[in-house]
């Protein structure tokens, strides 16, 4: 009977993990299995490698949005605001990759992980 509940316990484990582990909101069973395989640390620098690669391309995708702006006020043409405006643009693409962006982060963390893992196992098999 206790073994019955060490497997219900392990497959509660499994299906946590592949719930986490999902890709265009369905099961990613390789990148589950992958996980396992990367070290937490190296997953949180995948995350926030993922995320730094989303907002600068959010960032420069606002910043074409706006190099064409003429007028007064905050987005003017004075030349003050060129460096504003790239601050002003910098933070707002942080914001919206740190708030879940477009997608791409998503994608860019799958990839690392993938190849991390890939990575980690050649170095396994050649220190075998």
């Amino acid at each position: 009977m206790q073994m019955n509940a060490g497997n219900s316990t392990h497959r509660s484990a499994a299906a946590s993990q592949a719930a986490i582990a999902t890709y265009n909101g369905r099961p990613d069973f390789t990148l589950a299995d992958a996980l396992t395989k990367v070290s937490p640390q190296a997953q949180a620098r995948a995350k926030t490698t993922a995320t730094d690669f989303e907002a600068m391309f959010i960032n420069q995708m606002f910043s074409q949005m706006t190099s064409g702006l003429k007028g007064e006020g905050p987005f003017g043409d004075t030349p003050g605001t060129g460096v504003w405006r790239s601050m002003l643009t910098e933070q707002y693409s942080k914001s919206f990759a740190k708030a879940g962006g477009v997608g791409i982060a998503n994608n860019v963390y799958r990839e690392l992980i993938l190849q991390q893992a890939k990575s980690n196992a050649q170095s396994q098999g050649n220190q075998t």
